[in-house]
């Protein structure tokens, strides 16, 4: 991050969000800078929303200090929510309106000066790339365009800081690269940027990313340092006719830390590359298992992913 961009917008310590006996958010700290992507990531019922929530006002926190854009949300939630941006999971626009009109009922909302309003809204309809369909009503446009004109609402206010809470949720790949842009386009102009996504893809666009298991962020840093770091091993990748006695002989394999499947194949976690490279071909044709392919791979995110869920959850059962 450049130094220009290196002052903390929002920072979250101890944070602690129960519902009745539940704890939905569990000691959850982080910090995100001005200009700065930070991708949440987690299962339905993570927490990720609830997060989003508190630091918008709109949820109080059981405990732990939240501050946006230097404001104390628990004390002041009206006046953080005049420096955010929110764009929820499912799209806040009227459909029944046109494509103007929302842009219009959304500046009000947000108390945009009436002589900005005409730059705001050339600003908006061009980032959306609906230029000429102003008078369009929302029903009629494709998904990835609500998207975008939804994301020209948010931003209309021009703040500098933005929640987006599943905003790709259902829309094509193409529409969801094309948003990434924008939303990199925003940090580069200064915007802090919150986007929760359960697209592993999306979390590489991200400067960086928390994963977020049952309430609680079990680990957090750039893509590259996730992969680098998190797995613990190296990963292997074996193809066969048979995966899931694969499975079953590999987890009980010397040197075999994890073993899942990955589509029509096994994704293999081992302390050491080079000797299990050796032995294991032997051991699986040993079974009548011999694999068509093996060779060494590079982990996605999602391997991180389901490596540190997996791992998080055994520390779980341990403790409890």
């Amino acid at each position: 991050m450049s130094n220009h961009l290196a002052a903390a917008q929002i920072t979250v310590e101890g944070l602690v969000k129960r519902f009745g006996s539940f704890v939905a958010v569990d000691q959850v700290n982080f910090r995100i800078e001005r200009g700065e992507i930070m991708g949440f990531l987690g299962p339905n019922g993570a927490g990720k929303s609830t997060i989003i929530r508190i630091l918008c006002g709109l949820l109080r926190p059981s405990a732990g200090r939240v501050l946006v854009a230097g404001i104390d949300v628990a004390a002041d939630p009206d006046r953080v929510r005049r420096h955010i941006g929110y764009m929820s999971q499912k799209f806040s626009l009227y459909r029944d309106l046109s494509v103007a009109e929302n842009l219009k009922f959304f500046g009000g909302i947000y108390q945009v000066p009436r002589n900005e309003m005409p730059e705001r809204m050339r600003f908006a309809i061009d980032m959306a790339g609906l230029n000429g369909r102003e008078k369009d009503l929302v029903s009629t446009l494709a998904g990835g365009w609500q998207q975008r004109l939804a994301l020209g609402c948010a931003v209309l206010h021009r703040p500098p800081i933005l929640f987006l809470d599943e905003p790709t949720s259902g829309v094509e790949p193409t529409s969801r690269r094309r948003f990434w842009d924008l939303i990199h386009t925003l940090a580069a102009d200064g915007v802090s940027v919150l986007v929760s996504t359960h697209y592993m893809d999306e979390a590489e666009y991200c400067h960086r990313a928390a994963l977020i298991n049952q309430g609680r962020i079990i680990a957090i840093g750039s893509p590259d340092e996730l992969k680098r770091t998190a797995l613990g091993g190296e990963l292997l990748l074996i193809e066969g006719h048979n995966l899931g006695a694969m499975l079953d002989a590999l987890n009980k394999a010397p040197g075999v830390l994890d073993c899942a499947v990955f589509g029509n194949a096994l994704h293999v976690l081992v302390s050491d590359t080079v000797k299990s490279l050796a032995e294991l071909p032997a051991l699986l044709k040993k079974r009548g298992l011999g694999p068509s392919r093996l060779e060494r791979i590079h982990p996605s995110l999602e391997d991180v992913f389901v490596q540190l869920i997996a791992n998080d959850m055994t520390q779980r059962r341990r403790m409890s």
